[in-house]
């Protein structure tokens, strides 16, 4: 008993660095420290992050499948590309995925939900305030209640998968938008604009507006 304890409480242990790893590498690779195409040496990120080399590994390999990170048997791991084209395909999986995600949660609305959508938008829009009057600062915290706007969106969709897609295009498509806030480029006054569209149109339950309004909320980042 005592050997499956010790087991157990190492494999956790294992678990919680590779996840702090992942976190960490994806947190950089969205904020353009780990710049695209950059190829990710095992030793190197082993010193600047810690952990083993076989949880590094782990980590690269858990960002492959959601497409920060590429890997190839001959070449390694490097960052995944960033390019224009990448940038169209990725919004037009997430219209694809996060319209039909928002129709059914509602479908299956209810004031819960619609509290908790109310909720993350109110402290999007605070964070939104904090990172036009200090990018450097607040970008972190906009960038998470970002995220966590659109996750809440789509959580009553009832599709496990559908929310899991959602997920990992998301944080593909994340590096683009902080580059954008890095030089300057993002329409907050668009995008403050549409998301309250977008939260008035769900609590009138407001179903095709509302997929307008998310449509172009997503596709701001084209312009």
């Amino acid at each position: 008993m005592r050997n499956i304890i010790f087991f157990s409480k190492r494999n956790s242990e294992h678990k919680t660095v590779v996840s702090l790893i992942t976190s960490a590498l994806r947190r950089d690779i969205s904020f353009g420290e780990l710049q695209p195409d950059k190829k990710l040496k095992i030793e190197e990120l082993r010193k600047r992050y810690g952990g083993s080399g076989h949880s590094v590994r782990e980590a690269l390999t858990l960002l492959s499948t959601e497409g920060l990170v590429e890997a190839t048997a001959q070449r390694g791991f490097r960052v995944a590309s960033a390019t224009d084209e990448d940038l169209r395909d990725i919004i037009r999986l997430r219209l694809e995925i996060e319209c039909l995600a928002l129709r059914w949660s509602l479908e299956n609305s209810n004031v819960a939900w619609e509290s908790r959508v109310v909720a993350a938008h109110h402290t999007l829009s605070r964070a939104q305030s904090d990172v036009i009057a200090y990018p450097d600062q607040a970008a972190l915290e906009w960038d998470e209640a970002a995220r966590v706007f659109h996750a809440v969106l789509v959580e009553a969709c009832g599709s496990t998968r559908l929310i899991s897609i959602q997920q990992r295009l998301y944080d593909q498509s994340r590096r683009f938008r902080l580059a954008s806030l890095r030089e300057g480029a993002l329409d907050f006054e668009g995008l403050a604009s549409l998301q309250q569209l977008l939260v008035d149109s769900i609590l009138k339950r407001d179903v095709e507006e509302a997929i307008s309004v998310l449509t172009s909320e997503i596709e701001i980042d084209l312009n």
